[in-house]
């Protein structure tokens, strides 16, 4: 796991590097959009479909589900009680919510997983953030967004998930699976080689973007919530509704450790576009990647 960690590192260090020397003078923002859109469009996609195609599903899936959707719930729950306790203003509130509730599951969490335990693990970070943490955010959390926010703009949940190419190639990819559709060699390979990009380009789009520059006097009670509730209470706790609902091995073990995982990045869309507190997401975002570096390693032994 030290050695997973490290290199995780690097990549997002590399990235942040990114955003401040402006190699060439191109523009870190643009260089993150480009990035992290080939890689929802084409090929995260693409991992997806070779993965779950092949994967076994049965009733783990659905105890992974049920695992990812009661630790959002939680999360939810947990942050809520803090609030009060921060006495929050209501777009902090909000972007409180998103930032303790949703990890970053995909970003960071597919890397982490698939470095730990290959094609398994894999198969336990998408169905955990494919099956139950996405389809929350984009119902659950977009009507808290709406609810917190400071703007009138309207979003309905169905046309959010229909815009989602990931939950697409899972669709695809659960039918393949379910009616026994032999997997062709030539085009497993073909998205295996889409798919291997995946992984460094989320790390370094994760480093890219990292801020410093959002950091203000009076936000540490909302970041020492949101990072007390991601990389502290909900780890265990996701542990312990898994053994709850059945799983072991790797399923837990991989379940945990998404739980373990630091606030999602696309958290900060959904504050820019409905007027949550924008600076303290990216700010909950930068520090909980920072110490998630840290407190994964731990979860992982604990787990282990």
């Amino acid at each position: 796991m030290t050695t997973v960690t490290l290199h995780m590192a690097a990549l997002i260090l590399a990235g942040l590097l990114w955003r401040r020397l402006r190699p060439g003078g191109l523009d870190p923002e643009a260089v993150r959009t480009a990035l992290t859109s080939s890689v929802y469009y084409l090929f995260l996609p693409a991992l997806i479909l070779r993965v779950l195609w092949t994967a076994p599903l049965g009733l783990d899936s659905l105890r992974l589900s049920a695992t990812a959707g009661g630790a959002v719930l939680a999360g939810l729950a947990l942050t809520a009680l803090g609030c009060r306790w921060c006495a929050a203003r209501r777009p902090v509130t909000g972007a409180m919510l998103l930032a303790g509730a949703w990890p970053n599951a995909t970003y960071m969490g597919l890397p982490v997983l698939a470095s730990l335990f290959g094609q398994a693990g894999e198969a336990v970070a998408i169905q955990y953030d494919l099956f139950a943490c996405t389809p929350l955010l984009l119902t659950l959390g977009i009507h808290l967004a709406q609810r917190f926010g400071n703007t009138q703009a309207a979003a309905h949940p169905l046309h959010a998930l229909l815009r989602v190419p990931p939950l697409w190639a899972a669709a695809v990819a659960v039918a393949l699976n379910a009616a026994g559709v032999p997997a062709v060699a030539g085009v497993i390979d073909g998205l295996r080689l889409a798919g291997a990009a995946v992984v460094p380009l989320m790390l370094f789009a994760l480093g890219l973007s990292l801020r410093t520059d959002t950091w203000r006097a009076g936000q540490w009670r909302p970041l020492l919530v949101v990072a007390a509730v991601q990389l502290v209470l909900l780890p265990p706790l996701a542990h312990g509704l898994g053994r709850l609902l059945g799983l072991s091995g790797i399923a837990l073990q991989g379940a945990t450790l998404e739980a373990a995982m630091p606030s999602m990045v696309l958290g900060i869309v959904l504050c820019d576009r409905f007027g949550l507190d924008s600076a303290l997401y990216a700010a909950a975002v930068t520090l909980t990647t920072a110490l998630a570096l840290l407190t994964l390693p731990l979860w992982f032994a604990v787990t282990g």
